[in-house]
């Protein structure tokens, strides 16, 4: 019995459903963790994952210029920092993204 291969459109498909549902996973993470921590996000982050979220439902990718991030992503480099930011905060940490390390030790 043969297996069939699936061709670069249905591979492309595949990843970009992929990216689309991680994408709404992390959004609906971000504001559970943040109902949960009681933490009140300000109105703008709010209406970010909601919108974010929203034309990630509808079209399958949050952004339009495709020099804001890679075929397969379904969102822009910032609005994934801004979506670590988020769930940073709803889980107490000062800020969602990692500080770089300070010098060049070796």
């Amino acid at each position: 019995m043969k297996t069939r291969i699936p061709t670069a459109k249905e591979r492309r498909e595949a990843e970009n459903a992929r990216a689309k549902r991680s994408a709404l996973k992390a959004l609906r993470r971000a504001r559970k963790a943040a109902e949960i921590a009681s933490i009140t996000l300000s109105d703008w982050e709010g209406e970010f994952l909601g919108s974010v979220e929203t034309r990630v439902e509808r079209y399958g990718r949050a952004f339009r210029d495709p020099e804001k991030g890679g075929p397969g992503m379904a969102l822009s480099m910032l609005q994934a920092q801004k979506l670590k930011e988020i769930a940073g905060k709803a889980n107490g940490q000062k800020s969602g993204i990692r500080p770089k390390p300070f010098g060049n030790k070796r």
